[in-house]
Order: C-alpha cells, then structure tokens, then sequence
C-alpha cells in the first residue's frame, strides 16, 4: 500500500476531517490537493477542537509530514493565521507542513471579484460562492496572465510582477464598480507590501512537493490524500453550476497531487447517514419540514467555514452510487449514525421520477435534477442510542441493517462507522475484506 484517499462523496461536510486525523498515525504524508479556504475540517481531540481551512488535517500528529500541493489555492493571509493558532497550541506547524512553490494564492482583489462578479443569482438561486475568492483565483490560474503562484512571493522579480498584476486588477476592478476603499486595499505598493511579508513568514515550508511526493512513492512512504468539500460539488461532474471551482471527486487526486494513479490502491468514500447541502442548488431528499430541523439540530449542521445553517434530508442511495463510481471507491465511511438513533423510521432514496418517468442516475443538467422526485424506501429506525458504541457487534439490528441495505444500493462495502465527533466513536467494520488501513484496527 502506498495511496490511501479520502474523498467526500455527498456536497461536503461529510466529517472527512475526522476521519483524516484519525487514520493519520498509520500514514507518512497527508496531503492536501483541491480546493482552498472554503474547506472546513473539524478535528475533535478530546476537548480540543481544532478547525481547519488550509491546513492538512494530520498536522496534530508528530511524526507525519503534511503537503499543501498545486491543485490548493491559498490564501497567504488565512493560512498565517491559521498557522499561528496552531503554534499558539503548542503544534510545530513549520516542522510538518510543506507548501508547494506551483500553487497559487487567493490575493485580495479576488475576494473583490468574488463580490463584485460572482455574487450573481443563477436562476434567482445563489451559486453558494463563499467569498473567498476561490473561484476567481482559479479563473486567473487557467487565464495565467493574472495568476500568482507561491514561488512569486520568493522570486527576485516579486516586486515588479505583483506591481504590474495589482496595477491591472485596479483598472479592472475600476469599470466594474469596485468601491473606492477596495480600490485602495489593492494598490500596487500596499499588495507588494503584503507579498514581501508573507514570503518571509512562509519561505520556510516553499518547496517543489511534486518532486518530493514521487520521491516519497518510490521510497515505500505511505501516503493519505485528503480532500475537501464533496464529489457532488466537481466542478466538471458536479450538480453545475452550484458546485465549486475545483475537481472534489476522486478524478482530481492526481491532478491536484502530482502523483499518478498507480501509486493509489485504496479510496474511502465519506458519507453521512443522511444528506445536507449549504447554498444552493438542487437537492432531491431535502426535508423542508420539522423531520429536516429535527436532524439539522441533532448533527449540528452549520458551517464551519460560514456558519451558515446546512439543508438536511434523507440519504440519496442514487447521488452516492454515482460518486462512488465517479471517484473510484474502494470502501465507505459512513458517519453521523448517532443523528439518525433519534428516528423510528428512515428513508432511503433508492430512484428518482423525472417527468413520470424512473431513473437511477443524476442527471448532469441541473434543472432537470431539480425536477426530480425521489422514490423512497422506508425503513425502520432503531431509536436507541449509539454513541457509546465501540464494535459492530455492539450496534442494533436495525442499525446494522441500515448499513446493509446502503451497502446494497451503493455497491461498496462499509468500513468505517461514526457515531460521534471523538476520535474513539469511529468503529472499523469487518464488512470490507482487504481494506489495508483497518488491519489491527477496531
């Protein structure tokens, strides 16, 4: 085993963070590949919480070295700050964390253009942008002429290229409306100000990552790549456009890392029990009724990232096939069983009806998606809790059940169960021969 990928499978928020710090021990590298500030990941270590937007999850863990690599945008900002939270906290951030010299940086006129550009209604319906520039950057990186990547804080002719960049996003933010405080946030001489601080704070971690992560391959170095948001917010197989700015399916791994596929053997799947979804965009099992709030309350479904309440429903069996299959899952992590303790009876999307008619697919055009009915399977609930479980043969009947039955519609086998946020309410099953991280475990 050399590759071992965590990958969301829903639209995010799937405890993913949980699960890379808990599997991190057993890993050399965590690595981060997609996606920027708009992650949020929630460690819970004992009473510590840990939140974190860049920074890999398995940073709490000596011995582990954790890799920033060109797919992420970084904001230098945020991650200073988050970086020295974590030194406030006793964690030696500069002793584990790489940081590769090709990925680029959110700057302060991307925030900007996010308000100013992307802030637009699809449809009357927000596209659930974060602000937080991600999508602008992204856009400037494939454009290129605008793009400033990590090695530009260190090169020699900084000074001059963030001049001529800033000097540019001025006149263009000028013609579309930009308020003039704004304006001044990105003037040329301020932004290299910013840029020569940022180099000299992060110069220490600055380094080819592609270079030492196929090292680290070819050495027998086990690696762990952890994603953020989730597969159903891709940006080309993703409910378009409410998706993100970035390959979140198990596609972008080697994009994003720089590794290819022959180094990854195993791919777990992180789902909810249940669905949610923050923003916008369709959403076939949302529950809009008391049985919606009653889970949101349960899970504590509020974004780590924004705060903002997340949309619940059942589990959609048919959109977790699909990004299963999509990002190649090997295995399933099915967390939050402790919300559903709560219910008598459950429902489990097995099918859509669109336009009168059954399907067993997501449709790629979101409207049509919109449009769809979910057909639902009742089942019943244990209504017992489950929190306090520590082995599969300790889970009710009805919860096991439960498990089958998604095992069944999604075509994978489940290894893990979560039954809370601690590290020690996360049991390994023996429903998945051959998954290699779960050996000695449980």
């Amino acid at each position: 085993m050399t590759g071992t990928c965590v990958i969301g499978l829903q639209w995010g928020d799937e405890a993913k963070g949980k699960l890379v710090d808990l599997l991190a021990p057993r890993f050399d590298i965590v690595v981060r590949y997609q996606g920027g500030a708009n992650a949020g990941h929630t460690v819970v270590d004992g009473s510590e919480v840990y939140k974190l937007h860049h920074i890999p999850s398995g940073i709490l863990h000596g011995g582990v070295d954790n890799v920033i690599t060109p797919g992420v945008v970084i904001n230098p900002a945020t991650m200073i700050d988050e970086i020295d939270g974590l030194l406030a906290r006793g964690v030696p951030v500069f002793e584990r964390l790489r940081v590769s010299e090709r990925a680029h940086l959110v700057m302060p006129w991307h925030m900007i253009e996010d308000r100013v550009i992307n802030a637009q209604k699809v449809g009357g319906e927000s596209i659930g942008t974060t602000n937080r520039g991600i999508g602008p950057c992204y856009r400037d990186k494939v454009g290129r002429t605008h793009a400033i990547r990590v090695a530009d804080l260190v090169a020699e002719n900084r000074d001059e290229r963030i001049a001529m960049v800033a000097a540019q996003k001025v006149q263009i933010l000028t013609s579309l409306g930009a308020s003039e405080d704004d304006l001044a946030s990105i003037a040329p001489a301020t932004v290299v100000a910013l840029c020569a601080a940022w180099g000299e704070r992060l110069k220490p971690m600055i380094g080819d990552t592609t270079d030492w992560l196929l090292d680290a391959c070819e050495q027998g170095r086990q690696l762990l790549f952890e994603g953020a948001q989730g597969a159903l917010l891709d940006i080309d197989h993703g409910t378009y456009p409410f998706v993100t700015s970035s390959n979140s399916s198990g596609v972008g791994v080697c994009a994003g890392s720089g590794v290819p596929p022959r180094w990854i053997q195993t791919v777990i799947g992180v789902c909810k029990a249940y669905s949610t979804r923050v923003g916008g965009g369709p959403f076939p099992t949302e529950l809009t009724c008391q049985t919606g709030e009653k889970i949101r309350q349960l899970g504590r479904e509020f974004g780590t990232t924004t705060g903002r309440p997340r949309r619940c429903g059942w589990f959609d069996a048919v959109a977790v096939r699909y990004t299963a299959r999509l990002s190649g899952v090997t295995h399933l992590s099915l967390m939050m069983m402790d919300v559903l303790s709560h219910f008598d009876e459950l429902k489990i999307c097995v099918a859509y009806e669109l336009d009168g008619q059954r399907i067993s697919s997501v449709p790629s055009c979101a409207e049509k998606l919109r449009r769809c009915v979910p057909i639902y399977e009742t089942i019943s609930g244990w209504d017992s809790p489950v929190d306090e479980v520590v082995s599969e043969a300790d889970f009710p009947e009805l919860a096991l059940a439960y498990v089958r039955r998604i095992e069944e519609l999604v075509g994978v086998p489940v290894g893990i169960l979560s039954v809370g946020p601690d590290r020690k309410q996360t049991i390994f099953t023996r429903q998945a021969p051959g998954f290699p991280v779960l050996q000695g475990a449980g």
